[in-house]
C-alpha cells in the first residue's frame, strides 16, 4: 500500500485593510452583498463577490427556503449569475464573507462542498484557476490561489469521457 500527502498553502492577512486595493474592493463588494442574504432559518449571512477577467463584479448572497435544501449558498449565486451574465468569460476571483446575527464570525468561513465543487467545475471549464478570498465579519482573510487548494481530487469533466 502506498500513502499520499496531499497539502497545500494558504495565505493569511491580518484584516480587509491589508489586502490589496482590488480585492479589498472586491471583499467589500461581498460585504454589501452579505446584507441582501434571505436567511431566516440560519441567521448566517454570506455574501460572494466574482471578478470577471473584462472587470466585471457579479455579487450573490445566499437564499434559503424552509424546503431544504431548496435554498442556495452566495457563492453559487455568484458563479451562477456570472456564467448567465457573461458566457465564456475567465472568473479570475471570488471574494466571500459571513457574518450571524447571534454572534461575531470572527474567523474566515470556507466555502462549503456544493461550493468548492461548483467552482471547482467553472476552473475546470476555464482552464484558469479562481483565485478565493473569504473572511468572517471582520479578522483575518485567507486566500487560496485556486479552488485545487481547498477541493484536492475533486471530481470534474475528464472523469466522464
Amino acid at each position: 500500500m502506498q500513502k499520499h500527502n496531499i497539502s497545500f498553502e494558504l495565505s493569511e492577512v491580518e484584516s480587509i485593510a491589508a489586502l490589496a486595493p482590488d480585492e479589498r474592493n472586491l471583499m467589500q463588494k461581498a460585504i454589501a452583498a452579505r446584507e441582501g442574504a434571505y436567511a431566516p432559518y440560519s441567521n448566517f449571512h454570506v455574501g460572494a463577490a466574482v471578478l470577471m477577467e473584462n472587470g466585471a463584479i457579479v455579487i450573490g448572497s445566499n437564499q434559503e427556503n424552509a424546503s431544504y435544501p431548496s435554498g442556495l449558498c452566495a457563492e453559487r449565486v455568484a458563479i451562477f449569475h456570472a456564467g448567465a451574465l457573461y458566457p465564456g468569460e475567465t472568473i479570475t476571483a471570488i471574494a466571500i464573507t459571513a457574518s450571524a446575527k447571534a454572534y461575531t464570525v470572527d474567523r474566515p468561513a470556507a466555502p462549503c462542498g456544493n461550493c468548492r465543487q461548483s467552482i471547482s467545475e467553472y476552473e475546470t471549464k476555464q482552464k484558469a484557476p479562481i483565485r478565493i478570498l473569504f473572511m468572517g465579519a471582520v479578522g483575518p482573510v485567507f486566500i487560496a490561489e485556486a479552488m485545487a487548494d481547498l477541493l484536492p481530487l475533486a471530481f470534474n469533466s475528464t472523469f466522464l469521457k
